[in-house]
């Protein structure tokens, strides 16, 4: 049995760098792949119980290496050769509590 792993994905960080004349939010974007991402299947339950509450379809859910530190929260992401986007808080455990490579779960929906 091979051990277990993530596949790289594709992540478009969104930083604000500023404001312009009109006190109007600047971003400048960036691509940056982290390895090591886990890409589950959500469960029938999972789909409609998000379909409900956030209005979102859930497609996949992300398991996020531990010390990672980029922003999860409402950005873009591809794998698969498709596009998505996250959404919802990322739930985080306590990296020496667990055991394996993963402390924090994403939710995404499709996009694009």
């Amino acid at each position: 049995m091979g051990k277990l792993h993530g596949v790289t994905v594709v992540l478009h960080a969104r930083t604000q760098t500023g404001v312009d004349a009109l006190n109007q939010p600047e971003y400048t974007d960036a691509t940056i792949n982290v390895d090591n991402v886990l890409i589950g299947e959500p469960t029938t339950d999972d789909v409609i119980t998000d379909l409900q509450l956030f209005g979102k379809r859930l497609a996949y859910t992300l398991g996020i290496p531990k010390g990672d530190t980029h922003v999860w929260t409402d950005t873009e992401v591809e794998f698969f050769g498709q596009k998505f986007r996250t959404y919802g808080l990322p739930v985080e455990g306590i990296e020496d509590l667990l055991p394996l490579e993963w402390n924090k779960k994403v939710k995404v929906e499709r996009y694009g």
